[in-house]
């Protein structure tokens, strides 16, 4: 399994799709891993190559005992893309890999040629302060199924919990594994994140989408990030919760491949 040591830490990383295309990059939400674009990856992989990578802390990559942060994050991945030899990519990410495009955008432009951003915040405003610190505080309880017990209403939606109840039980049992050290680091570092002042200098092109029943990261964060980031889309997916890449994979889909088509080089 191909690994790297980049930066001082060792990521695991995987490409997929032909070897011609244009380069496309996921970022990861917070507890994902490489596996969790499974509803992606056969539309992406289409026109695409895809590298798909585990952050610091996460999956299959060195998860180190000290502070993580998303500018930290940035610094890997570039590294990362040095490594392989690669110069610019579409920057597709969700939630906490959402997060870490802006940080792409901002600190190292010339590496992206555009930011999809799905489900994802600038900063936080109290009551999502009051949640993460509820998660912060559940996963140093060190039980990874109740840890997914105490936040999963946070992110389903209702309409995806009665529609696939037999997901619940199989995402339960992934938590029984999860690193639970690692992940009250990864939830430190969204804390210490804002951007929200630097957003106006952005000047990659930009897609914001936001779910219409994210209790988590609600579509008052990408209508913030459209009004701010200029010359940037904004979509509004319905029906859907924060896991909108799961919750409505093909809608998600579509509104990618048709920015990805219009900022192609």
């Amino acid at each position: 399994m191909p690994r790297l040591r980049v930066n001082h830490v060792d990521l695991y990383y995987e490409f997929h799709g032909p070897e011609t295309g244009e380069l496309v990059i996921l970022n990861n939400g917070v507890f994902m891993n490489t596996g969790s674009w499974a509803f992606q990856l056969p539309d992406l992989t289409r026109r695409h190559r895809v590298l798909t990578y585990d952050m610091r802390g996460q999956g299959q990559s060195e998860h180190p005992a000290s502070d993580y942060s998303l500018d930290l994050h940035a610094e890997d991945l570039v590294a990362l893309m040095d490594a392989l030899g690669l110069d610019k990519a579409h920057m597709i990410g969700t939630s906490y890999g959402g997060e870490l495009n802006l940080l792409m955008g901002l600190r190292h432009p010339e590496r992206c040629r555009s930011l999809a951003i799905v489900a994802s915040v600038s900063h936080s405003d109290p009551l999502l302060v009051a949640m993460i610190e509820r998660w912060r505080l559940a996963a140093r309880l060190g039980d990874g199924q109740a840890f997914f017990r105490l936040i999963y209403a946070d992110v389903y939606s209702e309409a995806f919990l009665t529609e696939r109840p037999d997901l619940i039980p199989m995402a339960e049992q992934r938590y029984a594994s999860l690193d639970l050290p690692a992940a009250v680091r990864l939830i430190e570092s969204f804390q210490r994140f804002d951007v929200t002042a630097e957003l106006g200098r952005i000047q990659v092109p930009t897609c914001i989408a936001s779910a219409e029943l994210d209790l988590l990261k609600p579509r008052k964060y990408g209508e913030l990030m459209h009004r701010s980031i200029p010359g940037s889309e904004f979509h509004l997916i319905p029906g859907a919760g924060h896991v909108v890449v799961m919750e409505r994979a093909a809608e998600v889909n579509t509104i990618l491949l048709g920015f990805l088509a219009k900022h192609g080089a």
